[in-house]
C-alpha cells in the first residue's frame, strides 16, 4: 500500500513506485492541495485512497508540467468543481496536443510495459483550468501556497510550488536519475535553476519530481552540472560537433545508457535553440 509521509507540518509526500514519481499533499484548515496526479486511472485511484487517509478536506490540484506521469490522473482525482492549476504552457500542450502526446507515449511504453501503455492510452485527459503565467498565490484555509514559474527548463512550463520551507520543484530537479531532456530547453535550464535556488534558504526542503527528498545545496550541484552541459553544447555547436561525441563528453555518462540518451537529447535540443528553431521543430 502506497502512503504519504509527512515531511513538514501539514506537508506530505508520496513516492509512487512506478518511475518513483513524487506527489505532494499540502493541508490547510479548510482545504488541501495535491501536486501531481500520476499516470493512469488505476494509479490515480490509489493516490486518491492515500489522500483520503490523510484528509477529506476539499481538494485543489496543481500540475508541475504536462508529462503523463504528472497529470494523467487529473480526470480521476478532480470533481466537476475541482480547480486545477498549471502553467499556461502546460495548459496549451494538453489542450492542443494532448491526444498526440498520449498516443506517442503509449507507443513508446509498449516495449517496456504493455499493461501501463494500454492503460495510459485509455486515460481521459483533463487539462488544468486555472493557468498560471508567472506567479499565483493560493489560500487553502488560511495557509498560503505560492505557485511560480522561473523560466524554461525540463519543459517550457515547469511550475514550482512553495509552502513555508518546502519547495516542490517537479522535474526541474531529479534525484537518482539523469535529468529528462526530451522536451527541454537545455540552454535556459541552468538560469532557471539559478533563479529557483535564490528562493531557497539553508532550511529549505526540496521535493524533486522523482526520487528522494533533497536540500538547497542539491540545487546548486544540479545547476553546475547543467551549466557545464550548456557550455559544452555552445562550444561544440560552433564546430558542428557530432551529437554522440558531445554527449559522451558530458557528465551525464555516469548514468550509463540512460544518461547518454538524455545527453544526446540535450545536445540536439541545444543545437536547435542555437539555430533559432521554433519549439515545434525542436526534436
Amino acid at each position: 500500500m502506497t502512503e504519504f509521509t509527512e515531511i513538514a507540518d501539514g506537508v506530505f509526500v508520496l513516492v509512487y513506485p512506478y518511475l518513483r514519481v513524487n506527489c505532494t499533499l499540502i493541508t490547510g484548515e479548510t482545504g488541501a492541495l495535491l501536486v501531481d496526479t500520476l499516470s493512469t486511472e488505476a494509479q490515480a485511484r490509489e493516490l486518491q485512497d492515500a489522500v483520503l487517509r490523510v484528509t477529506t478536506k476539499p481538494l485543489g490540484i496543481v500540475n508541475t508540467h504536462f508529462h503523463f506521469d504528472h497529470c494523467f490522473g487529473n480526470a480521476t482525482l478532480a470533481g466537476p468543481a475541482t480547480p486545477i492549476w498549471g502553467h499556461r504552457e502546460c495548459v496549451r500542450e494538453l489542450r492542443e496536443h494532448g491526444r498526440e502526446w498520449q498516443r506517442s507515449w503509449e507507443q513508446e511504453l509498449l516495449a517496456d510495459d504493455e499493461r501501463i501503455a494500454r492503460e495510459l492510452g485509455r486515460v481521459t485527459l483533463r487539462a488544468p483550468d486555472s493557468p498560471v503565467e508567472r506567479e499565483d498565490l493560493i489560500d487553502i484555509g488560511g495557509r498560503q501556497v505560492r505557485l511560480s514559474w522561473h523560466g524554461r527548463g525540463h519543459t517550457a512550463g515547469d511550475l514550482v510550488v512553495r509552502v513555508d520551507d518546502v519547495l516542490v520543484a517537479g522535474d526541474l530537479v531529479e534525484e537518482g536519475a539523469p535529468p529528462g531532456f526530451a522536451d527541454s530547453y537545455p540552454l535556459d535550464w541552468p538560469e532557471t535553476l539559478l533563479a529557483l535556488s535564490r528562493t531557497a534558504g539553508p532550511d529549505t526542503v526540496v521535493v524533486p519530481g522523482h526520487g528522494e527528498i533533497v536540500d538547497a545545496e542539491f540545487l546548486t550541484i544540479a545547476h553546475d552540472e547543467l551549466a557545464a552541459l550548456d557550455w559544452l553544447i555552445r562550444d561544440a555547436h560552433g564546430d558542428s560537433g557530432d551529437v554522440a561525441k558531445v554527449a559522451a563528453a558530458s557528465s551525464l555518462g555516469r548514468w550509463g545508457e540512460a544518461g547518454l540518451r538524455e545527453a544526446e537529447h540535450a545536445v540536439r535540443r541545444g543545437y536547435a535553440q542555437l539555430d533559432a528553431a521554433t519549439p515545434n521543430t525542436i526534436g
